[in-house]
C-alpha cells in the first residue's frame, strides 16, 4: 500500500470504507496515485504501465474498474466532502461555487456525447461548439495561507444530457440549473447543520434556483447576476381592500435596477477583493425588492450595481437572496466564482481531463468525475504532507511569491516517487544511495515531466 502522510490517513480510510470490496478500493487508490505520476494522456493503459513496473498487475482488472465494478462515485465524493469540510471549513458559513465545462470526447459509441456550446471559445459575434460532455461541477472555496487566492475544490459532478438524448432514453430533461439544484440539495443533505452561500454565473441566477434558495433561506444563500430590467414589486398588502376575488400575489410595482441607477447616477465607493485574488476600487448602488415571475411568486432579493472605477471591467448587476448581506460580501462572493474557471483549466493541463478514452456508460459517468475529485485530493494531500517533504514552500525566486497548483502537484509527485515507487520497485531503494547532485537531478526530471 502507499505510504501516506499521517493527517491524510483518515481520508484514505474513509475512501476505502466506501467500497464493499477492498480489492476494488485498493485498485482505485493505485489508479489515483498513478494518474498523478504518469505523463501525457490519463488513460487506464498509461496507469497500468506504471503500476506494472512496481508489481505484477492484471490489466483487465483496472480496465474493468470503471466499466464493470460495482461502486458508487457519490459515496467517494461524500467521504471526500466530509474530510474537506472538517479540515478547511469546520466553522462558519461554507462558500460554494458552481459552473459548467465542456469536455471534448469524440467517438460514435461514446455515451452521453452531444454538441455543446463552448463558452470559453465563444464570443459575442461567434459561437464555438464542441462534441463531448458537459459537466456541472459544484466546488467549495477554501483559503490556504500559501495561495494568493481561494481554491475551488470540486466535490460533486453531474453530467448534463441534451433534450434529444433524454427523449431517446425516455428520461425527464433537466437543465444545468436543475442539475445544480440537485447537487446543492445533496450537499445540504450531507451537512444538515451547516449553512451555505452559493455563487454562480447568470446560468444559475434564474428565478427557479432563487426560489429554491428562498425556501431554504435558513441554510442557503444564492449570489449571481440579474437582468437590469428585473420585475420587482412590493409585498402584497396584508389586509384586502376588496372581499371579492382572489388575494393579490404582489404589491406595488418598484423601479427596475437600471431605472434606479439612471436616476441615482452616483453610488458608494468601496475597495473589494476582485477576480483572481487582487483588489479593485468600485462604485456600488444597491436596492431591495421582490423578484416576480408569473405563476411562480415572489422572491425577496438585494441587488447591487457594480461599476469598476479602474475602467477595465464592464458594469454588472448582481443579486442575492439574503437581503441582510452587504454589498462588499456580494461582490467578493461573486468574484470568488472565477476560481472554478481556474480549476477547470488546471484539471485539463495537469490531470488530463480531455485525454480519457472510455466510452461505455459507467466509464463516462465515473472517469471524468474522478479526475475532478482527484484535483481536490491533490490539494488535500499537499496540505497534509510534512514540512520536510514540501520543498517548494521554502523556495522563492524573482517574480514568484505564492504557491500555484503546478507547484502543488509537483511536490505530490515527488513524494509519491520517493515514498511509493522507489520504495516498492525492486532495487528502487538504491536511488537514495546515489550522490546528492545526481539524485536531485533525477528527482527534478521525474516530477517536472508533466
Amino acid at each position: 500500500m502507499i505510504r501516506v502522510p499521517r493527517d491524510f490517513k483518515p481520508l484514505l480510510h474513509d475512501l476505502t470504507s466506501a467500497f464493499s470490496r477492498q480489492a476494488t478500493a485498493r485498485r482505485l487508490v493505485f489508479f489515483f496515485a498513478a494518474t498523478i505520476v504518469v505523463v501525457g494522456r490519463r488513460t487506464v493503459s498509461a496507469s497500468v504501465r506504471l503500476l506494472a513496473l512496481i508489481s505484477n498487475v492484471n490489466p483487465s482488472t483496472f480496465h474493468r474498474l470503471f466499466s464493470h465494478r460495482r461502486w458508487s462515485s457519490f459515496r467517494v465524493a461524500r467521504a471526500l466532502a466530509r474530510f474537506v469540510v472538517h479540515r478547511f471549513a469546520r466553522d462558519g458559513i461554507i462558500r460554494v461555487v458552481g459552473d459548467e465545462t465542456v469536455d471534448e470526447h469524440r467517438g460514435t459509441k461514446v455515451y452521453g456525447k452531444a454538441r455543446h456550446r463552448d463558452a470559453v471559445r465563444s464570443a459575442n459575434n461567434y459561437t464555438a461548439f464542441r462534441f463531448g460532455h458537459k459537466w456541472i461541477v459544484l466546488a467549495i472555496l477554501v483559503e490556504l495561507p500559501y495561495f494568493n487566492r481561494p481554491l475551488a475544490l470540486p466535490l460533486l459532478v453531474a453530467l448534463y444530457r441534451d433534450p434529444k438524448s433524454n427523449a431517446r432514453e425516455k428520461l425527464r430533461h433537466r437543465t444545468p440549473s436543475q442539475l445544480m439544484r440537485g447537487l446543492l440539495a445533496t450537499l445540504m443533505h450531507w451537512f444538515p447543520e451547516k449553512q451555505f452561500v452559493f455563487a454562480g454565473d447568470n446560468e444559475y441566477g434564474n428565478h427557479d434556483l432563487s426560489r429554491f434558495a428562498h425556501r431554504h433561506s435558513q441554510r442557503l444563500t444564492l449570489v449571481s447576476k440579474i437582468v437590469a430590467n428585473a420585475n420587482l414589486y412590493e409585498l402584497p398588502p396584508k389586509k384586502r381592500k376588496k372581499t371579492v376575488g382572489r388575494r393579490p400575489k404582489k404589491g406595488k410595482k418598484l423601479p427596475s435596477p437600471e431605472q434606479v441607477v439612471a436616476k441615482q447616477r452616483r453610488g458608494k465607493k468601496l475597495r473589494v477583493r476582485w477576480y483572481g485574488g487582487g483588489w479593485r476600487n468600485v462604485e456600488v448602488i444597491t436596492g431591495k425588492g421582490n423578484w416576480f415571475k408569473s405563476g411562480k411568486g415572489l422572491v425577496p432579493i438585494l441587488w447591487v450595481h457594480v461599476r469598476d472605477l479602474d475602467g477595465t471591467h464592464r458594469d454588472e448587476y448582481l443579486f442575492t437572496t439574503n437581503q441582510s448581506m452587504s454589498a462588499t460580501d456580494v461582490i467578493e462572493m461573486y468574484g470568488g466564482r472565477w476560481n472554478i474557471e481556474t480549476t477547470f483549466q488546471e484539471v485539463r493541463e495537469h490531470l488530463g481531463l480531455e485525454s480519457t478514452r472510455g466510452w461505455s456508460k459507467q466509464t463516462v459517468l465515473r472517469m471524468a468525475p474522478s479526475l475532478f475529485l482527484l484535483y481536490t485530493i491533490v490539494v488535500v494531500f499537499y496540505d497534509t504532507m510534512p514540512q520536510s517533504s514540501v520543498h517548494l514552500r521554502e523556495r522563492s525566486w524573482a517574480g514568484k511569491e505564492w504557491i500555484t497548483f503546478s507547484d502543488t502537484i509537483t511536490s505530490v509527485r515527488h513524494y509519491l516517487w520517493m515514498e511509493w515507487i522507489f520504495e516498492q520497485t525492486p532495487g528502487g531503494a538504491s536511488v537514495r544511495k546515489l550522490p546528492r547532485p545526481i539524485r536531485v537531478l533525477i528527482e527534478f526530471g521525474l516530477v517536472q515531466a508533466a
